[in-house]
C-alpha cells in the first residue's frame, strides 16, 4: 500500500467496505474507509500558482483551495506558512522542507492568461518523495474560473481515486422580492455559487428545473398558462411545452440518454407518472390508480424509476421498471417521504422526509436498506447529487420573513455548509461534469 494510504485513512462513519476507486493507473493516496471513527482531512499544501500576473496566480490557487476545503476531504494549509509562497512546476520539491511542516500532499501550479488560459499542475506525495499526477488544461478567458475547477478535479482524482465534481454547474430557482409576491426565475451557476446567470424573466412562476445528463437541455415546471406545465428547452434557448393539452403536468426528470422525460400529470385529484420523448410524441402512462404518484427519477442505467406515492396511505418511496409496473415500496420509516433522486453512481437514493415536526434529508440504498438521515432541520428539502455522488445539495428555508438558500452535505452527514447566492435560492439540480 502507498505511504500516504497507510497514514491517511479518512474515517467517514458508515458500515461497509472501502470506497477506493482507481481514477488513474496510480493507486489513490487517500483511502476513504467507510467505518467508525473521527474524520481527519488530508493536510495539503497549495502555494499560489506561478504566473506572469501574480494576482491571477493567487486567485486561481484561492479557488482551488476553496474547492478542496469545501469537499471536506482535504485541509489546505495557510499559504503564508508554506516554505514556498509560489509554486514551481519545473523543479522537484525539497521534500524534507515540506515534511517538516507535516505536509503529506503538495500541489505546484502555473497559470497564464492570453488568447487562452493555460495551466499546468503537478501533485506530489511528500512522504514517498514522488510525483502522483500531472495535468495541463486550457480554457476560454471568459470562463477563467473553469481552469481552477478543472485543476481541482485533477487534484481530487489523484488523491481520492475517483472523479471530482468541481467543474460542474447547478440549475436552481432564484427568488427575489417580498415573500407574499416573490419572483421565481430559472438560473444557473457554478457549483461554488459563482457566475450566476438568470435564464427566465420571472413573469410566470417557475419550479423544479432539471438538466439532462449532457447538460445540453433543461426541463422545468412553469405556470405560464395558469396551471403547471412541463417545458423543455436547449439550455439558454427557447422553451416549449413538453405535452400539449395536459390538465396539469409537473416534476420532470430526464432519462440518462436525454431522449425521454418522466413527469407527473394530475387530473381530477389523481396524479400519475408518464414518460414522453423530448421531441414530441404521445406520452406513455407508467402508473395508474387513485393515488398521487410523482417526483420520478431514473436510475443511472435508465432501467428503473424511483418515485413517491401515497398509495399506502401517506407518501413513501417506490421503485418500478422504467416502462412502468411492478412497483416496490422501499421506505418504511415514520413520517412521509418525498422528492427521491437517484445517485449518479446508482448506489444511493436521496430523499426528503418529514417526521417529528422537522424536515430531513436522507439516503438509502435502492433496496431501502441502510437508511441514513444527513440533515434534520426546520425546513430542508429537494436533494440533488453532485456528479461523483459524494455530496448532496438541497435547499433550506429559515422561516419567518426570510427566504430559502442552498446548502451542501456529504453522504456521510458531515461538512454541512451554505452555498452563498446573491438572491434567495431553491430547487437545486446539480449537473454532470462539463466536457
Amino acid at each position: 500500500m502507498h505511504a500516504l494510504t497507510r497514514r491517511h485513512l479518512l474515517k467517514l462513519g458508515l458500515a461497509g467496505g472501502a470506497l477506493l476507486a482507481a481514477g488513474s493507473p496510480a493507486q489513490a493516496l487517500v483511502s476513504i474507509v467507510v467505518s467508525g471513527g473521527n474524520f481527519v482531512p488530508l493536510p495539503i499544501a497549495i502555494p499560489d500558482f506561478a504566473s506572469s500576473d501574480p494576482s491571477f496566480g493567487k486567485e486561481i490557487a484561492d479557488i482551488v483551495r476553496a474547492n478542496l476545503t469545501r469537499s471536506g476531504l482535504f485541509a489546505p494549509l495557510d499559504p503564508a506558512t508554506l516554505p514556498a509562497q509560489v509554486g514551481d512546476v519545473d523543479t522537484t520539491p525539497a521534500f524534507a522542507d515540506w515534511r517538516a511542516i507535516n505536509v503529506d500532499a503538495l500541489v505546484m501550479g502555473k497559470v497564464e492568461r492570453g488568447g487562452q488560459i493555460s495551466s499546468a499542475v503537478r501533485v506530489w506525495d511528500t512522504q514517498a518523495a514522488q510525483e502522483v499526477a500531472g495535468n495541463t488544461s486550457n480554457a476560454d478567458p471568459q470562463s477563467y474560473r473553469r481552469i481552477a475547477h478543472i485543476v481541482s478535479d485533477a487534484i481530487y482524482a489523484s488523491l481520492a481515486g475517483e472523479s471530482g465534481y468541481f467543474d460542474s454547474q447547478v440549475v436552481f430557482i432564484s427568488e427575489s422580492g417580498p415573500k407574499a409576491n416573490r419572483k421565481k426565475q430559472l438560473a444557473i451557476m457554478d457549483q461554488d455559487g459563482a457566475n450566476v446567470q438568470v435564464l427566465s424573466s420571472g413573469a410566470a412562476l417557475t419550479l423544479t428545473p432539471r438538466l439532462s445528463r449532457d447538460n445540453s437541455m433543461l426541463a422545468f415546471t412553469s405556470y405560464e398558462d395558469g396551471n403547471p406545465q412541463v417545458y423543455v428547452a436547449q439550455l439558454g434557448g427557447k422553451s416549449k411545452k413538453l405535452v400539449n393539452n395536459a390538465p396539469m403536468s409537473f416534476a420532470p426528470h430526464f432519462s440518462p440518454d436525454g431522449s425521454t422525460i418522466a413527469f407527473s400529470v394530475s387530473n381530477g385529484g389523481v396524479t400519475n407518472i408518464y414518460a414522453a420523448g423530448v421531441n414530441g410524441g404521445k406520452p406513455v402512462q407508467l402508473t395508474s390508480g387513485a393515488a398521487i404518484d410523482t417526483s420520478p427519477s431514473y436510475s443511472p442505467d435508465g432501467s428503473r424509476i424511483v418515485f413517491e406515492s401515497d398509495r399506502g396511505g401517506q407518501p413513501q418511496i417506490y421503485v418500478m421498471g422504467a416502462g412502468g409496473g411492478g412497483a416496490q415500496r422501499i421506505s418504511y420509516g415514520d413520517g412521509s417521504y418525498s422528492t427521491p433522486v437517484w445517485s449518479p453512481k446508482g448506489d444511493l437514493i436521496a430523499y426528503t422526509r418529514q417526521a417529528g415536526g422537522n424536515f430531513q434529508i436522507g439516503t438509502m440504498k435502492p433496496d431501502g436498506s441502510d437508511e441514513r438521515i444527513l440533515v434534520n432541520s426546520f425546513h430542508a428539502e429537494g436533494p440533488s447529487f453532485c456528479p461523483n455522488g459524494r455530496v448532496i445539495m438541497f435547499f433550506r428555508d429559515g422561516g419567518g420573513d426570510s427566504g430559502p438558500g442552498l446548502w451542501t452535505v456529504d453522504i456521510w452527514g458531515r461538512n454541512e455548509q451554505q452555498i452563498k447566492t446573491d438572491a434567495y435560492a431553491s430547487d437545486p439540480n446539480w449537473g454532470s461534469l462539463r466536457v
